[in-house]
């Protein structure tokens, strides 16, 4: 008895350890990234069928906020997320107390200046309303678009940190509305303008080199400032996987892809 006992004890062992095995090297073959759902998902879409020629599965799980895709990675519940630049990283490690690192530049997409009640910028009457992103970085970077078409102008010294609180100059008494950056695209209709980011303009199906009344320079300092990045924890960045995740989000593949969907409203930095 205690010998059929010891045998099929051994053999609940035995399965324990084989399942532990079969689920580690499962979990080290899959990457979980989260991203943004447009253009960011549908990229790694195309990078995830480049990984499978290395051995590794690629899970995306699409979120809509800007803060989640973060908390989690941090977490580990997430091995990477792909929706953000480096200036709001690196103020969202500030504010947070998180640890997370870049490890690739992967694409750019131009903030443009859309038209709501207001169809051109040339017939933006006194006292019109604009809608800019309200988190730190990407305000700023709205209002130095705004800037670059003379409707304001900021303190010398505001950069890359302006807010509404930075405006030294506004001839035209804009009335400058804050908002969360994923619903710019959906107050157009009640704003003379909106300063919408790349990703939320084309889920609203607007293309900045088409729709936009004006856009960001491709040359200029903002091209490289907010340059969209792979994430993730500190410590992370040497991982195998996380490698053969960078390898192929600069593949042909993938750069051609940017080129053909998005004709120049999400350019590759590869």
């Amino acid at each position: 008895m205690k010998k059929i006992f010891s045998l099929v004890l051994a053999g609940i062992l035995s399965a324990s350890i084989l399942s532990s095995c079969v689920s580690t090297g499962k979990d080290e073959k899959t990457i979980t990234v989260g991203a943004s759902i447009t253009p960011h998902a549908e990229i790694l879409e195309v990078a995830k069928d480049v990984l499978k020629e290395d051995g590794y599965n690629l899970e995306i799980k699409e979120f809509d906020d800007y803060v989640i895709p973060n908390t989690a990675t941090q977490s580990g519940e997430l091995d990477a997320n792909y929706f953000q630049h480096k200036p709001y990283l690196d103020n969202f490690n500030k504010e947070n107390g998180t640890d997370l690192v870049s490890v690739l530049a992967v694409h750019y997409e131009p903030f443009g200046i859309y038209g709501g009640k207001t169809k051109s910028l040339e017939d933006l009457k006194d006292g019109a309303k604009i809608a800019v992103p309200n988190d730190g970085t990407n305000e700023a970077r709205a209002l130095l678009l705004l800037q670059e078409q003379g409707l304001i102008k900021l303190k010398e010294d505001a950069g890359f940190t302006a807010t509404v609180l930075d405006i030294e100059e506004n001839p035209k008494n804009l009335k400058i509305e804050e908002l969360n950056a994923a619903q710019l695209a959906r107050v157009l209709p009640d704003v003379d303008l909106a300063v919408i980011n790349g990703n939320y303009a084309l889920q609203a199906g607007l293309n900045a080199t088409k729709d936009a009344l004006a856009l960001e320079d491709k040359n200029s300092k903002s091209a490289t400032e907010y340059a969209n990045i792979l994430v993730v924890k500190k410590g992370n960045e040497d991982k195998e996987s996380i490698k053969a995740l960078a390898k192929a989000l600069q593949s042909d593949e993938v750069k051609k892809f940017m080129e053909e969907k998005y004709d120049g409203a999400v350019v590759s930095i590869n």
